[in-house]
């Protein structure tokens, strides 16, 4: 993941791209850089995080109202000065960024080497702004034509802006199983990875589709056309929804930290209007749309990936034993690559924060191809998951910024046993009884949240004893098996120490050979029909020295009891 910026107009485009890349910066911080157009090609990029692109800009030109930015997470050669982006050609002629991976960039590149084209960097992407530059001096072609071509001779996913030093006013964007958006302006065109970088500046947007390109010319209206076809393209603008203050940070030190704090809010506003309790409602408009579907399916398969895979994990308990419909769920990246029984009596539900992610959306167009049903999950209105589902519901949870996705996984969870619970009843396997208590139990989530969460310092003292380790395990039982995978993730995603998600039960048949006085042990053991289990399973981690750290209920004993340090905090008080 690499974040994009780019700007055309009658502002300075430095400032504009450097406060784009400082919000894109979740999406790749190993390296960052900037083209300017501005009496020549002016580039400036190193290794290193966006403050660093900045320092060593400070005593260079940096004027100019037409330029590209990038922040790297390094795909194609390691984290350096050479590798990060943008680009130039040869020649000096073009600059390009470029965010996915090209796979037939050796081919290409063996190709180039042999009409005499040499390489300064490890990428791929300077393989693409030769090639580009090739085909547009040996064919005498403009830019935008050269680029078409050159992308018609592609294997592999790309969000790319290109600039011409000689065709000063315009910058030309591409796309395919990459995310860009252009934001559309008074006289001024914005490009991102994502809406954050220009929110401030408009609030059109035009969201590139699958195999689309764009020739953004100052002074004239986007020119959109089929990278595969070369037809025009008549371009759809959006109508942003998001505003400035929901991507600051809002006092926390940490988008991740605001995030997980929003966590009540995104899922009481993900319930809004759909869950009813005082008058046994659910309201879900694409569940009751394909009501039928679901009800005669022969199984919903669930497509997603990492946190959203972890979140479909959960999906498939709630939906069995609510609905009593058999669920498989995959990962899209497999599923995508294999070569899978679909039929038109499945239902697929794709499930992505953003709705753009590539493997998801490929993984949906097989299914679809076979005749089956596809919901969308997402958070992002208008996303390409969006607009290939048949039907689908959006989680609300609002813009997500941190790496490590919090509030998007609640939210899915939330949605998904919004429709477990609906089908069910529709289903009749759930009688009006617990139906009705179950939409209030769900209600209340939010404000049990609220409460879990004043429990920081508690979690300070805890991360505090167990910063150093270089290992964690991760244990639950049932639904709380998929929670132990994704707090494993969570803690690999952000203190790059290595940890594993185990069904507890699991436990002796490999892991439990690893434990010992440095290994702390995450137990998830609220008060359930597994709670015995867990506790023998607590058991076995201290009779190896092992360090546990237990969630539990409030009324929890046991376990309590026989820790130094439970962390009891899980503010439930019925299974």
């Amino acid at each position: 993941m690499c974040g994009i910026v780019g700007y055309i107009g009658h502002r300075e485009a430095y400032p504009i791209i450097v406060k784009g890349l400082q919000r894109l910066e979740y999406r790749g911080y190993d390296s960052a850089g900037v083209a300017l157009l501005s009496d020549g090609l002016q580039m400036h990029k190193c290794k290193g995080k966006v403050s660093d692109l900045t320092d060593l800009a400070k005593a260079k030109n940096v004027s100019g109202t037409l330029g590209i930015g990038h922040t790297r997470w390094a795909t194609h050669g390691p984290p350096s000065d050479a590798n990060s982006h943008p680009h130039m050609s040869q020649s000096g002629r073009l600059a390009l960024i470029h965010n996915g991976i090209i796979e037939n960039f050796e081919s290409l590149k063996e190709a180039l080497s042999g009409r005499g084209f040499t390489f300064q960097s490890d990428t791929d992407t300077e393989v693409l702004v030769n090639l580009i530059e090739d085909i547009m001096l040996s064919e005498k072609l403009p830019v935008e034509k050269a680029v078409r071509i050159a992308l018609n001779q592609v294997i592999g996913a790309y969000a790319i802006c290109v600039v011409d030093k000689e065709r000063d006013g315009q910058i030309v964007v591409a796309k395919k199983g990459s995310p860009l958006v252009i934001g559309v302006g008074q006289g001024e065109y914005f490009i991102a990875s994502d809406a954050s970088p220009f929110l401030e500046y408009t609030k059109q947007a035009v969201y590139l589709e699958e195999d689309e390109m764009a020739l953004i010319r100052l002074g004239e209206s986007l020119s959109i056309r089929s990278i595969p076809s070369d037809k025009v393209v008549e371009p759809y603008v959006t109508q942003l929804q998001m505003d400035l203050e929901s991507i600051e940070k809002g006092g926390y030190d940490h988008f991740m930290l605001k995030e997980i704090y929003e966590q009540p809010r995104s899922i009481h506003d993900t319930m809004r209007g759909r869950l009813l309790p005082d008058q046994g409602i659910i309201r879900l408009g694409g569940v009751s749309e394909y009501k039928d579907k679901f009800l005669q399916a022969d199984r919903i398969l669930i497509i997603a990936c990492g946190t959203s895979w972890h979140a479909g994990l959960v999906g498939e308990y709630v939906f069995e034993e609510l609905s009593r419909i058999p669920v498989e769920v995959e990962y899209a990246s497999e599923f995508r690559y294999r070569n899978p029984v679909i039929t038109e009596k499945d239902v697929v539900i794709a499930i992505s924060q953003s709705g753009e992610t590539a493997d998801t959306l490929a993984a949906i167009r097989l299914a679809k191809s076979k005749g089956a049903t596809i919901f969308g999950i997402c958070n992002v209105v208008g996303s390409s998951i969006a607009r290939e589902a048949h039907a689908g519901a959006y989680t609300h949870a609002g813009p997500e910024i941190g790496v490590a996705s919090t509030k998007a996984f609640t939210a899915q969870v939330t949605v998904l046993n919004m429709m477990a619970l609906y089908i069910g009843y529709k289903k009749g396997v759930i009688s009006s009884s617990d139906f009705h208590r179950s939409l209030f139990e769900l209600d209340a989530i939010p404000g049990k949240i609220e409460k879990m969460l004043q429990s920081n310092e508690q979690t300070l003292k805890i991360a505090e004893e167990y910063k150093d380790s270089k290992n964690c395990l991760y244990l639950g039982r049932g639904y709380n098996f998929p929670v132990a995978l994704e707090g494993a993730l969570k803690l690999k995603e952000i203190s790059y120490i290595h940890a594993e998600g185990y069904p507890a039960a699991e436990m002796k048949h490999g892991p439990i050979a690893l434990i010992d006085e440095d290994m702390p042990v995450v137990v998830i053991a609220p008060l359930s029909m597994h709670y015995e289990k867990v506790v023998s399973n607590v058991q076995e981690v201290k009779a190896r020295n092992g360090k546990v750290i237990a969630i539990v209920n409030p009324a929890d004993k046991e376990i309590r009891r026989s820790l130094p340090f439970p962390c009891s905090y899980w503010p439930i008080t019925s299974q």
